[in-house]
């Protein structure tokens, strides 16, 4: 039974508190400051220009809806999606050209710097994914928070079907999508989580699918190289 139907019989409302800002902003810097650990090869070109761009998003989000997420605007969650689509594109590119170099014979000399660029790639394919989980599931943090976990969701968290074991107010946030994020990445499917639209089966099956490409080709080569 949802909130709004507990409500309709009578029982209390749920006030819900909109969730705070800073874990999906150290998400985001996070992926910006891995991101400049790899070569200059694999880096965005000159290498300030990513971040700073990164920072302007995120003083956009915070000064257009300070303290908690709980303003839907329109213009709020357009600043989101290009936040997290510019961390997608440049990790595409980054990977890119990891393959790229894997396939080019001469690229690399020693395991050693393959296995941390492999490594940097594939966090950053983690919060990737957790953020765009975390953006698209029920029409976003501002929405989960004002509806409740079960309006229209894409994923079915545990605590959604043991609602005892949690508090009447709680529902999805992003370090319980980061959890799925890295489930999906290291178990290669789903684990306690189940994704019941297909958008989100597909990005189940794209994360495990890039994870499992990375993993395979990276350590083969790292292997040719020892």
């Amino acid at each position: 039974m949802t909130d709004d139907a507990r409500s309709s019989r009578g029982a209390v409302p749920v006030h819900r508190r909109g969730e705070h800002r800073w874990p999906m902003a150290i998400a985001a810097l996070t992926a910006g400051v891995l991101h400049q650990f790899l070569p200059a090869d694999f880096r965005v070109s000159p290498h300030w220009v990513y971040p700073s761009v990164l920072v302007v998003f995120l003083v956009l989000l915070v000064a257009g809806d300070p303290g908690l997420i709980d303003r839907d605007r329109r213009w709020l969650r357009v600043t989101t999606g290009l936040l997290i689509a510019l961390i997608t594109s440049v990790n595409v590119i980054a990977a890119i050209r990891l393959v790229a170099g894997i396939l080019r014979p001469g690229s690399f000399d020693t395991a050693g710097p393959l296995l941390a660029i492999g490594a940097i790639v594939w966090l950053i394919n983690i919060l990737t994914f957790a953020l765009w989980f975390w953006d698209l599931d029920g029409g976003g943090a501002s929405t989960r928070a004002a509806r409740g976990a079960t309006s229209n969701p894409a994923f079915v968290f545990p605590e959604m079907t043991n609602a005892t074991l949690v508090p009447a107010t709680w529902y999805p946030q992003f370090v319980d999508y980061l959890a799925l994020s890295f489930n999906t990445a290291t178990a290669f499917g789903p684990t306690d989580v189940s994704a019941v639209k297909r958008w989100a089966k597909l990005g189940m099956i794209i994360e495990s699918l890039i994870s499992l490409s990375l993993a395979a080709l990276v350590v083969a080569r790292a292997i040719n190289l020892l």
